[in-house]
């Protein structure tokens, strides 16, 4: 065949040769392509084992968040109560008849340090649920007034063991939040009992309120105060102020990061301040003003009538607890039976003999939860007043036992006179 001009001829040796080699282009293409195909089909493997890793990771931690929740909450009940039996045991010391001045004041530091054992008690469950997000509010318009005089009545003893002055001024005695009142009690509880703490005896913790942008309340004290280090570290879990060997106080340090989040959790946020070690310390806390104008009166739960003798049955499997708590009602006139366990305890209380049931919780048998429903459902009359005394201290279990028939709920561990008070029918702060 002629070539054409400027062309080398076309043969058909070259033809194969310009195939092969187009051949040979294809072959490395589809070598490559087939290597990318073999990179991504291991890529997306990889990523479907991360996926599958990454959600069994989120089950395992969810997991052993539950567990632990658990744990603390069961750690919680199991410490609460033998604390039962030894503040009853010192209130009765306090009132026998051998009373002294030398018993009352042994009687009084045992009752403190129970109360101390079960504040630390809350503030470790809380700073757990709080950081696995747990608590949730029951948001109602507050006298904010109210909150805190609640708080200043709970670490009065306190202050007036150590010869503290407790001062509390108000820009505007009516100014009203929107909050849960047991979590709002618990922060300003809080933050005045750490600041009798880190303060002198004979010192001085001032409260004042002042309502601008929102409502501000400070709490400031004439103590230990804080370095710039500390007040940096202050609201951080298991962060303390000094400790002297003079004074060793106790605690988590949990109760500050507590405060930060349940104020946090309301829409505020709250600050620390000190002019240095020995110069006092300062908290405020701001909270926005309520759009409520006004709120009502308080309603009362509706109260049993008291007698002079009520027949009581107590349901607690701790004997040291049940044999304590007997002794004290008897004190106060009133006719006593114990049940053990709660099967035993369901039926005495469908016989309809007593006036009031108080009744543990946690007990062999059937838990005091199941009990309350089988007796609420065959409606014995006359129905008695019923107390849940329980080492479970969460809004939530208070909520179920509430549910589930139970007309108070009271933590262990309960002062004498709160339980006296519960069974007269009278509105008990811890109900």
């Amino acid at each position: 065949m002629p070539a054409l001009p400027g062309n080398e001829p076309v043969t058909a040796e070259s033809r194969l040769a310009q195939l092969e080699r187009e051949n040979a282009q294809l072959r490395r293409e589809l070598s490559a392509s087939t290597a990318l195909a073999d990179s991504l089909r291991e890529a997306n493997e990889h990523l479907v084992l991360a996926a599958v890793d990454a959600q069994t990771s989120r089950d395992d931690a969810e997991d052993n968040n539950r567990r632990q929740n658990e744990f603390l909450a069961m750690l919680a009940h199991e410490l609460r109560n033998p604390l039962v039996p030894i503040s009853v045991s010192a209130g009765l010391l306090e009132r026998g008849p051998v009373a002294s001045l030398p018993l009352a004041r042994l009687t009084a530091v045992i009752q403190r340090q129970v109360d101390h054992m079960a504040r630390l008690l809350d503030d470790l469950l809380d700073a757990a649920r709080l950081s696995s997000g747990k608590i949730t509010l029951a948001i109602e318009p507050l006298r904010l007034a109210e909150v805190l005089e609640h708080a200043a009545e709970t670490i009065m003893p306190r202050v007036r063991e150590r010869r503290q002055s407790l001062t509390i001024t108000h820009d505007e005695r009516n100014l009203v939040v929107d909050g849960d009142r047991v979590r709002l009690t618990q922060v300003f509880t809080n933050l005045l009992n750490n600041a009798s703490k880190y303060t002198q005896d004979g010192g001085r913790v001032a409260v004042c309120v002042r309502c601008g942008e929102g409502i501000a309340v400070t709490i400031a004290d004439n103590g230990a105060g804080m370095s710039d280090e500390t007040i940096g570290r202050a609201f951080e879990l298991f962060t303390q102020g000094p400790r002297t060997l003079a004074r060793s106080e106790g605690g988590l340090g949990v109760g500050l990061n507590v405060v930060r989040n349940l104020v946090s959790m309301h829409g505020g946020s709250v600050t620390a301040g000190s002019d240095g070690p020995g110069q006092g310390s300062t908290f405020i806390v701001r909270l926005p003003q309520s759009s409520a104008a006004a709120l009502l009166a308080p309603t009362t739960a509706p109260s049993h009538a008291a007698s002079a003798t009520r027949r009581i049955l107590v349901i607690e499997d701790n004997g040291d607890a049940a044999d304590v708590l007997r002794m004290l009602l008897e004190l106060e006139g009133h006719e006593v039976e114990i049940a053990a366990e709660g099967h035993a305890g369901l039926a005495l209380a469908l016989e309809g003999r007593f006036d009031a049931i108080v009744c543990d919780i946690g007990l062999p048998g059937i838990d005091g939860l199941e009990l309350m429903t089988r007796l609420r459902a065959a409606q014995p009359v006359p129905r008695p007043l019923t107390v849940a005394l329980s080492g479970y201290g969460q809004p939530s279990d208070r909520a179920r036992a509430l549910a589930a028939g139970f007309d108070r709920y009271l933590v262990k561990p309960v002062a004498p006179a709160t339980l006296v008070e519960a069974l007269a029918g009278v509105s008990a702060a811890s109900a």
